[in-house]
């Protein structure tokens, strides 16, 4: 899965970047069921693993376009797993007390404590991508987060957080599909909003704001993979292959039990 990862210091062009590629299935589902379950049980073992030992923390960051396919990855990837030990955190329109505060503030709380894992459905980076697209705040301010991240990041690193982040890369034409498709299901029209196409009219520009933020928040200590996602199958074995390869290099080991040396069981 290393093929997806951005290095540190690339200079990143989504155009170059296949979102329907399907390496090593040739375009074909094959046995991808099999081998999904066979991950997400393995990251139910390593969760519960994690949990126990109550020494590592890892936190994973979602980022896409609309559609992109956040809430499906949290569905299929994590199915299985202890929900007592994993967090979704969901980052909207920030609030008048959000927004009286840095643009950290509401994220620092939401990070993993020992032995857990936190999901964040978008996060922090919504304010280097949202806040240019819409020129919310001056070129000066926004331009100077990127460190501001690398740093924030750095810090959670050093204290022990293990930090995950992938971009769920889409092509235009599969968000195009995938609108129509809330559309015409009723079950799935309330996810459709009129604001959705002022947004995509907006493509390019997020497409840039994302190469940016991809090339200059990829780190040694929270690096970015740029996951295939025009076919969701694909993109849920991304996930969980590099969750998965990621977890099982902690080492971890379950604690040491207590003497229980003539314990015995009325």
């Amino acid at each position: 899965m290393n093929r997806y990862r951005i290095e540190p210091g690339t200079v990143v062009s989504l155009s170059d970047r296949d979102p329907a590629a399907t390496w090593g299935f040739d375009g074909d589902k094959g046995d991808s069921k099999d081998r999904l379950q066979h991950l997400t049980k393995e990251l139910a073992r390593l969760q519960e693993l994690m949990y126990a030992q109550g020494k590592h923390r890892l936190l994973v960051v979602l980022q896409a376009m609309d559609t992109g396919g956040k809430d499906g990855t949290i569905r299929h990837v994590f199915d299985g797993v202890n929900p007592q030990g994993v967090t979704v955190a969901s980052f909207k329109r920030p609030t008048d007390e959000e927004l009286a505060h840095d643009y950290l503030w509401r994220v620092h709380p939401r990070v993993p404590g020992n032995g857990h894992i936190t999901i964040l459905n978008r996060s922090h980076y919504e304010d280097v991508l949202v806040v240019k697209v819409h020129s919310l705040v001056p070129e000066a301010r926004w331009s100077r987060r990127f460190d501001h991240i690398n740093d924030f990041e750095r810090m959670l690193a050093d204290e022990g957080t293990t930090i995950l982040k992938f971009f769920l890369h889409i092509s235009k034409e599969e968000q195009a599909a995938r609108l129509q498709s809330r559309l015409d299901d009723p079950a799935k029209r309330w996810k459709f909003a009129r604001g959705d196409l002022a947004e995509r009219a907006r493509w390019d520009d997020y497409v840039a704001a994302y190469e940016a933020a991809l090339g200059r928040t990829s780190t040694p200590w929270a690096p970015w993979y740029v996951v295939p996602s025009d076919r969701k199958w694909y993109r849920n074995l991304v996930v969980g292959s590099v969750l998965v390869e990621t977890l099982e290099s902690l080492g971890m080991e379950y604690p040491e039990p207590e003497d229980l040396a003539g314990v015995v069981i009325d």
